[in-house]
């Protein structure tokens, strides 16, 4: 027996306002980074790696789109001595190029678990290796390969690899909806124009891989990062003893999202991502007020001699150079 008209149309009606109902009731998922706060097994590279997928599998359980590493992870961010001989040369041998098995396996981890992965590594390349960091999209796709541009040259070990010479921006594919994504490494948050170059690039998300002491004042100009450029900023640190943990994120507020205490472990930073838009949409800050035209000297390379610093090996630290 099939419907009347009338019958129908009330069906069709009813359906409808379920679906408006519906419509007004749903809201996208936020956009959720987790962060990896763990501690190495020194340089094994082996045992760092198998380490970190069973992390990002942990962090995918729990409803992450993208799991973030600590700086350098496959090796620990393990430090050589220079006085020891051969000790800069060993070093060299643990780098891995992008397209090695090692770093592979979480393009295919990444597909599987559909969750975005920034590995972190010491990345085989000439002359000297570099401090990078691969995003592969929850489709196992490279979106870019970020080298750490602001080396911490006042070290042997970073004075004794290649820096990055660009910044990178990329639309990465989420259940919440398509972000701009962006990296800076360690130091680079340091230096306010990584910031501002990715701010300028789209970027509504940077990841941050850390290896370093977090205390106030750089957990204070990670937030003002994230406020002064409008966007969300996500850091993965080392936990105790290696590090103090602290790995956090803010919202483009400078709210704070979340901050790990000092141990090993992993916490999960969510942002809503039509909120964050709309607060860029009417910001006085991030580019919508700016003058660029008057900022000539911030690309001088003349320094005063108060700047004038030698790096980590010993030799007068010339950027220009680099």
């Amino acid at each position: 027996m099939f419907p009347t008209t009338s019958q129908a149309t009330a069906a069709c009606a009813a359906l409808f306002c379920c679906a408006l109902l519906c419509g007004a009731a749903w809201a996208a998922p936020p956009v959720t980074v987790a962060l990896l706060q763990m501690g190495a097994d020194g340089n094994n590279i082996a045992a760092n790696l198998d380490k970190a997928e069973r992390f990002c599998r942990e962090a995918a359980a729990q409803g992450a789109d993208i799991a973030l590493m600590p700086e350098m992870w496959s090796i620990g961010y393990t430090r050589f001595d220079p006085d020891e001989a051969d000790a800069r040369e060993k070093f060299y041998t643990l780098a891995l190029a992008t397209d090695s098995p090692e770093i592979q396996r979480f393009s295919a981890l990444a597909r599987e678990l559909d969750m975005a992965i920034a590995v972190t590594y010491l990345q085989a390349y000439s002359p000297l290796p570099r401090n990078a960091v691969t995003l592969f999209d929850r489709h196992g796709k490279e979106l870019f390969t970020y080298a750490k541009v602001h080396t911490c040259d006042f070290k042997p070990m970073e004075a004794s690899m290649t820096p990055g010479d660009a910044f990178f921006t990329a639309d990465l594919d989420t259940r919440a909806g398509t972000v701009r994504v962006g990296a800076m490494i360690c130091f680079d948050r340091e230096q306010p124009e990584s910031a501002r170059l990715l701010m300028l690039q789209g970027a509504e998300l940077v990841l941050t891989p850390n290896a370093c002491t977090l205390e106030e004042m750089r957990l204070d100009q990670f937030k003002i990062r994230a406020w002064e450029n409008k966007m969300v900023v996500a850091m993965a640190n080392y936990p105790k003893p290696e590090q103090n943990g602290c790995s956090c994120a803010f919202d483009s507020s400078g709210k704070r999202l979340v901050m790990a205490e000092d141990g090993e472990g992993m916490v999960l930073a969510s942002f809503d991502l039509d909120e964050l838009r709309r607060s860029r949409a009417k910001s006085i800050h991030g580019n919508a007020y700016r003058r660029p035209h008057r900022y000539q000297a911030i690309v001088s390379t003349e320094r005063d001699p108060v700047w004038q610093r030698t790096d980590g090996n010993g030799n007068p630290f010339e950027p220009e150079k680099r």
